[in-house]
């Protein structure tokens, strides 16, 4: 049984444009996607905790208010929106967010450049800590087509408002995982351990969120095939912490070095430049990562 909630509304505070944010996920090959509808963001993913399947449908109707379509069991309905809130990071106040521009005129620079984009998420840390195992030491390219055959061997097709979407699969299902062509043997294993790990509770973003940084970035690498890097990547692009300084992500360092033209700069003295984008750090270094692969796909 699913139900519409089509008067269901998100109250925005700061800038936020929809529409920027779903060129951001269509053109991120690794949340698996369809093109962006004009007007309209859809997405179906596992809803977190209980990783029944469901949808949702997005509409921007004013610069303060986006209305969302629920698809999946009434009960839920509640949990879905939250859910979503958190993947378009509208559950942070972001009024504060021009306040970084204006103590740092590279950050004004770049968020000019992207108006109104926040941060947009994976459906849940258990989806990113499975893009992590997934693409760790493989091109990109690779890593999609197994994230896409995973998807489609294991995962649920949900209606999204007429949209057939494909939703991820869960975790109990990804720890009974036992084979998937393309596959590596140890990858395959640590799927199963990420499995284990999101069924067992280990993964949830508010629990991830409360904690000090740190402490739950340690945390999250004493899952099977999780580094720095990783942990990070959860925590950040995962759970939605809007305040983390990325110290493992090499290619944010060279986007700063060259931003701030200071080509010798350590990760000292980088996160020390991040201190003023405080308590933004996570949104202007998507900010910087974003505007970065732009200039990389100009430039070829």
């Amino acid at each position: 049984m699913t139900i519409s909630l089509l008067g269901s509304e998100i109250t925005v505070h700061g800038e936020f444009d929809l529409a920027a944010a779903a060129r951001f996920l269509t053109g991120f090959a690794p949340a698996g996607q369809p093109e962006a509808e004009r007007g309209a963001l859809r997405v179906a993913f596992p809803l977190d905790g209980e990783w029944t399947p469901v949808g949702a449908v997005l509409r921007q109707r004013s610069p303060g208010e986006v209305v969302v379509e629920v698809h999946g069991p009434p009960p839920q309905a509640d949990a879905v929106l939250a859910q979503v809130r958190r993947m378009c990071s509208l559950d942070v106040d972001g009024t504060g967010f021009a306040e970084v521009g204006a103590r740092d005129p590279v950050v004004s620079l770049v968020q000019g450049m992207h108006p109104g984009l926040r941060p947009v998420l994976f459906a849940s840390p258990y989806e990113a800590a499975c893009w992590a195992v997934l693409s760790h030491r493989i091109w990109m390219t690779q890593a999609v087509r197994l994230r896409r055959r995973l998807a489609e061997r294991h995962g649920t097709e949900v209606d999204v408002g007429g949209s057939v979407l494909t939703s991820f699969p869960a975790p109990a299902v990804l720890a009974k995982l036992e084979y998937l062509p393309g596959l590596s043997g140890p990858k395959t294993q640590r799927l199963r351990g990420i499995g284990e790990a999101a069924a067992d509770g280990l993964l949830d973003a508010a629990t991830l969120r409360a904690m000090p940084a740190d402490e739950a970035l340690k945390q999250l690498q004493l899952l099977p095939g999780i580094g720095r890097f990783s942990a990070e990547l959860i925590l950040i692009r995962g759970a939605g912490h809007p305040d983390v300084f990325p110290r493992a992500e090499t290619r944010l360092h060279e986007i700063m070095r060259d931003a701030y033209h200071v080509p010798d700069a350590g990760v000292e003295e980088l996160a020390e430049i991040a201190e003023a984008w405080a308590p933004f750090r996570s949104w202007v270094s998507f900010l910087f990562r974003v505007e970065g692969e732009a200039r990389m796909r100009e430039s070829r």
